[in-house]
């Protein structure tokens, strides 16, 4: 699923390509991809006909698009969500959902997996309130790095698990969470109240500067899925130390990283830089 660094390398594409630019015309081509949205195709494609794009914005792993009417296109990418910009008269992708006419350009929705959709978020422009419950994502000026130290070592749960938790912090995602980690030499168990303050903020710490990384390479790309508005990929997974490198050397010390289940998912992590945390002792 995309994260952080892909969706802003998205939102950034839609700033320099889209904003400013009028609607002339949406067509939706599959009603699971506004399924989302109460008015339906129709009304989801007549609320958008005729407004203006006034900005490109992002919470996490959620775009949106204020219009001049104080609404707001808002949008997740899902596992496979591209949104691209294509000429008029551009053949059809093959897994092509919404298409808006923007003149002599066309902003197009395409999602392989339909897990993604759009929505038009009624009063939106500002902060959607359908996704007014997600943190900020640790680039936000008014991220509270004292606040989530706090709240972390206040938790019993993992630090991976915490990391994930949209309601702490907002678009760190699997991959740059076991990259984080293998950089601050913290294991993904290890619970938040068993971490001092420095140990949080260095996780902090490498999670901006890998995500920082990775934006500036457009992104992590491991298939064709994820792409950028004009449908290039990222290349920052050929840079990642930890994931998806089971049983290859650690760039640090040479231990095969080792793969464990998590969450339906995988974790990625050296055992000699980032020790098994052990068991608590429980009282007799």
């Amino acid at each position: 699923m995309p994260e952080l660094p892909e969706v802003e390398t998205v939102r950034d594409g839609l700033e320099r390509h889209v904003v400013g630019r009028t609607i002339h015309a949406v067509a939706v081509l599959h009603p699971r991809a506004v399924r989302r949205d109460h008015r339906g195709p129709a009304g989801f494609a007549a609320a958008l006909t005729g407004r203006r794009v006034v900005a490109a914005r992002r919470r996490g792993k959620y775009l949106w698009l204020p219009l001049d009417s104080g609404d707001a296109l808002l949008g997740h990418l899902g596992m496979s969500g591209q949104l691209l910009v294509q000429q008029p008269g551009h053949p059809d992708e093959r897994h092509l959902r919404v298409r808006f006419d923007l003149g002599d350009l066309q902003l197009r929705f395409v999602d392989q997996r339909m897990f993604g959709g759009l929505s038009l978020s009624e009063g939106g422009a500002e902060l959607p309130p359908e996704i007014a419950h997600i943190a900020r994502d640790p680039f936000d000026p008014e991220f509270d790095d004292d606040l989530f130290v706090a709240r972390v070592r206040r938790r019993t749960a993992g630090v991976k698990r915490l990391l994930l938790d949209q309601t702490l912090v907002s678009g760190v995602g699997n991959i740059y969470a076991d990259e984080a980690l293998w950089h601050a030499r913290i294991h993904g168990d290890r619970p938040g109240e068993r971490l001092r303050p420095t140990d949080v903020r260095r996780i902090l710490a490498q999670a901006r500067a890998v995500m920082g990384a990775a934006l500036v390479q457009g992104g992590t790309s491991f298939d064709a899925l994820y792409v950028n508005v004009n449908g290039e990929s990222g290349y920052f997974d050929r840079s990642l130390h930890a994931y998806g490198r089971a049983g290859e050397a650690c760039d640090r010390c040479g231990t095969p990283i080792r793969r464990v289940e998590f969450m339906n998912r995988s974790s990625f992590f050296c055992p000699r830089c980032q020790p098994v945390p052990r068991a608590r002792r429980v009282p007799a």
